[in-house]
């Protein structure tokens, strides 16, 4: 990230179906599983690994998935090595709540350990992520920063865009065509012109 040549700023991005979702497998050496009871803490580890904008406290696992316990087994995978190592993590959460009726999905704390970064991990863990969701919302939402350009990239790629009601913010704006400088994704220039 220090790479950036521009302040990193919140960005909201939204998807408004799963017809076109790439289908993408995991490479060799990798699987997935689902959440199993304790895995809080292998989350927490892997997050403090690869986190390097946010401060990630000691409470943000409870914070953010422990009034919905029993929705995780079902919502949260982790990526492991061959040999049972956790990797990674991806929730396909909600945005509202899970007894609201047509509520979009939320991709929520998608992560990869630093070691395994760019070895193709993300987009399998989007389609998963995905797939789960065209199941269950017609649409989706994420939250992610523009100091983040190129999971950015993967996410237009699954076809996500920038949320159409912040872009009347110029400070979001400015983001957008921060991201665009790195990333130069065709998909965000009808936003940007």
């Amino acid at each position: 990230m220090s790479d950036l040549t521009y302040q990193p700023r919140s960005v909201q991005m939204v998807c408004d179906g799963f017809d076109d979702v790439p289908q993408i497998a995991l490479p060799a050496g990798y699987r997935f599983r689902a959440y199993r009871d304790g895995d809080d803490d292998v989350w927490m580890t892997v997050q403090r690994a690869a986190e390097p904008l946010i401060n990630i406290v000691d409470e943000l696992f409870e914070n953010e998935y422990g009034a919905h316990r029993e929705a995780l087994a079902e919502r949260m995978w982790f990526v492991e090595t061959d040999e049972a190592t956790p990797v990674g993590s991806i929730s396909a959460w909600w945005e509202s709540g899970p007894d609201v009726p047509n509520d979009r999905g939320r991709i929520h704390w998608v992560v990869v350990h630093p070691e395994h970064q760019r070895r193709g991990l993300s987009k399998p863990m989007m389609t998963l992520a995905m797939n789960y969701m065209a199941e269950h919302h017609p649409g989706a939402v994420l939250g992610t920063s523009s100091g983040r350009p190129w999971a950015v990239k993967v996410y237009l790629d699954f076809g996500f865009l920038p949320d159409p009601t912040q872009l009347v913010e110029a400070e979001t704006l400015q983001a957008w065509r921060d991201v665009q400088s790195v990333i130069e994704h065709p998909a965000l220039e009808p936003f940007l012109s």
